[in-house]
């Protein structure tokens, strides 16, 4: 099972680069078949787990690879895991059939966006750590060229920033994987037989904060978040849902799987660190919002504000709000990957994203306009939508963990809310713009994608239950490991 998905978009790939150039129906088919693949398979592990009510590591595969070094090729998923494929397989059939209108070096684009989406599945499954950080290493690199071949803007200067600064996020890991593999004893980078390693007090302490932090680059944490809202604003529509919606969440996965999983003890003293952080990101990112001019900027600084929730739910070791952390790293990555996708419809059209341009696109554009608005209701945690769960189970969490901390973390809804109505009303409600009654609505491969993505949003927001009580089962047990609030 977890090998087919994985191979699915890299066999895709590979076919890809063996059409022509000019088959560029073909090129765009045999994507969308492999995408396709990944999200029925995904979709099948997530009613295997809600409706068996499956726990630990499923789907297990496990194959030798260097003996000598204790390297296998080590697949299987939890509850987390489940989930956060189920979100990358969601995020990258959709984003095939936004990029439909694409022309220019398609095939090019097209293998690249399912090179990076295999490095993706292969984090999220991955249990060997060697096999886990080859896998986020090809998650990240694609992405340079991505950016700086089919971006606009600044787009060389944006993807150089953010591939140096999430590889020197990566030699910090790198180098903490290393030690944990050198310190344990065990000639293994298996993560379950490390996992049964106890390592002391003194080690865990040191090392704790390479992870936290190497990883929380990817993950938007403060003030490691600059080139995020770069590299949002210069990538192509596709890249920008894969990168705010998927890829941030690699950074906060590899903090709940290495960090607290393997070093629980030090999480314990470094967390109440590093909530603060997190409650900058959502003040500073929603500060950051309101000020910007630019579409795709003031869902870049929602973006960081967002994953700041994510990084308090897990810093509080409480499992209501570590819960609630794992179900808004799939809320927001539906959510971002909407509002991108959405932005990018009306930039092809407009050749603009300034909101002070804008006025009345709702008369022109009203699937466009119906769509923001559920995104941004679902970004200020409307109930019925996903983000209300998500944001409420952190709310409860972290006020049992420290009161004002919670207070904070309200606030941020506030501001949320804030620069999310003013932005939906300055842009699509009120007067039409005369400038724009050219506009028509989103293409239908566009709408296709939205319609899923906001389905996805209102499906989740309803019965939560679907993802809570998978990832529950994860939740529980590491809770537990780490001595947290139950």
């Amino acid at each position: 099972m977890l090998t087919t998905i994985l191979l699915s978009p890299l066999v895709a790939m590979l076919i890809v680069l063996a059409l022509p150039p000019h088959r560029q129906f073909a090129i765009k088919v045999v994507s969308a078949i492999g995408a396709g693949i990944t999200l029925v398979l995904s979709l099948y592990m997530a009613y295997d787990f809600l409706v068996n009510g499956l726990s630990g590591f499923q789907y297990r595969e496990q194959i030798p690879w260097i003996s000598d070094l204790g390297i296998t090729y080590h697949l299987g998923v939890d509850g987390l895991g489940m989930a956060m494929v189920l979100l990358t397989a969601i995020v990258i059939f959709t984003g095939v059939f936004v990029s439909w209108k694409i022309e220019y070096r398609a095939k090019e684009f097209f293998a690249l966006l399912l090179l990076l989406v295999t490095g993706v599945f292969g984090v999220f499954m991955s249990l060997d750590l060697f096999f886990f950080f080859f896998f986020y290493e090809l998650a990240v690199l694609p992405m340079y060229l991505l950016i700086g071949v089919w971006g606009s803007t600044r787009k060389e200067y944006a993807a150089m920033k953010l591939v140096l600064m999430l590889l020197a996020g990566s030699i910090l890991v790198w180098t903490g994987l290393l030690a944990l593999y050198v310190q344990s004893g065990i000639n293994s980078f298996d993560f379950l037989r490390l996992r049964e390693v106890h390592f002391s007090r003194e080690f865990q302490t040191l090392w704790f904060p390479f992870f936290f932090v190497g990883f929380g680059v990817l993950a938007g944490l403060w003030p490691f978040h600059t080139w995020s809202p770069d590299g949002h604003v210069a990538a192509p529509t596709a890249v920008s849902m894969l990168h705010a919606g998927v890829l941030m969440k690699l950074g906060a996965f590899g903090i709940i799987r290495v960090g607290l999983e393997l070093l629980p003890e030090a999480a314990r003293l470094w967390t109440p660190f590093f909530i603060i952080l997190g409650t900058i990101n959502v003040l500073y990112g929603a500060f950051s919002a309101m000020a910007q001019r630019d579409l795709k900027f003031v869902i870049g600084y929602s973006s960081v504000s967002h994953m700041g929730y994510v990084i308090i739910g897990i810093s509080a070791l409480t499992a209501t709000a570590l819960n609630g952390a794992m179900l808004q790293m799939f809320s927001h990555g539906i959510m971002t990957a909407l509002f991108f996708a959405l932005v990018g419809a009306i930039y092809d059209q407009a050749h603009t994203r300034e909101i002070a341009a804008f006025g009345g696109l709702a008369r022109r554009m009203p699937i466009v306009a119906a769509y923001f608005t559920v995104a941004g209701l679902a970004s200020l945690g409307l109930p019925g939508l996903s983000g209300f769960v998500a944001e409420a189970l952190i709310f409860l969490g972290t006020f049992q963990y420290n009161w004002i901390f919670g207070i904070l973390a309200v606030f941020g809804v506030v501001l949320t809310a804030t620069y999310i109505l003013r932005l939906l009303a300055r842009a699509f409600y009120g007067p039409l713009n005369p400038a724009w009654t050219g506009l028509r609505d989103a293409l239908r491969s566009e709408t296709f994608a939205m319609t899923i993505l906001v389905l996805t949003l209102v499906i989740v927001g309803v019965y939560p239950r679907l993802l809570t009580d998978p990832i529950n089962t994860t939740v529980a047990p590491l809770i537990e490991r780490v001595g947290g609030l139950k």
